[in-house]
């Protein structure tokens, strides 16, 4: 029987990037005044979700409101995420996983993440389709390829428990976790993303984020 007390449905929020493209950890600098991290948090509370947490090697859990576990990560995004896997109580119904490093993500979605997983997805990503112009390129050669056949694949992604636990068993690196899922030709639901879902890679998405923000876009 389920615990009252407990979760059904949780959050892993993977912080644990060594921000070697950024030049520094860059999950605990401000956006708007607000460490990067909190912004996902922020979003995640209303929906009164499980919240893990995984952070770099060596760093002390920073005081933030509503984080059940905080974990230290491992040396690949794989190995991060599925410690913070083995936190979730084992009869949590969904799992949803999100990169710190998109602030942006809205309490809309993350709740659009749920209920498609609640009401039969297997999995489920957010995805924008995409507006320029695609080129392959295979040595000197460049092709014009139909981006209509395309999006953009965004977090939170959003799983079945036992299905994110099954996809993680094979210990294999993946750019995200529904590329692991691919793998076992399971359903997988697309959910419209959000265009500032930004994901912060470089000093100058910070700077674009803060400026979106400051002229009241959001």
């Amino acid at each position: 029987m389920q615990n009252k007390n407990v979760p059904t449905n949780w959050v892993i929020i993977v912080a644990a990037g060594s921000g070697v493209r950024f030049g520094q950890l860059k999950q605990f600098l401000l956006l708007d005044g607000k460490p990067i991290l909190e912004w996902s948090l922020q979003a995640v509370r209303p929906l009164q979700l499980g919240v893990v947490v995984v952070l770099p090697p060596g760093i002390d859990p920073p005081n933030l409101e509503g984080v059940n576990y905080f974990i230290e990560g491992g040396k690949t995004r794989a190995e991060s995420v599925k410690r913070g896997i083995d936190l979730v109580p084992p009869d949590a119904e969904v799992i949803l996983i999100h990169d710190a490093a998109r602030p942006m993500a809205s309490t809309k979605l993350f709740d659009l993440m749920v209920k498609a997983i609640q009401k039969g997805a297997d999995a489920a990503i957010p995805g924008l389709a995409v507006s320029d112009t695609l080129k392959k390129i295979q040595g000197d050669k460049v092709q014009t390829v139909p981006r209509e056949e395309f999006i953009l694949s965004q977090t939170p992604q959003s799983f079945k428990a036992q299905v994110i636990r099954k996809a993680h068993e094979s210990n294999t690196e993946a750019t995200d976790d529904a590329a692991l899922v691919e793998e076992l030709g399971v359903k997988i639901d697309i959910v419209k993303g959000e265009p500032y879902n930004m994901k912060i890679t470089y000093p100058h998405d910070l700077i674009l984020l803060n400026s979106i923000i400051k002229s009241g876009i959001l």
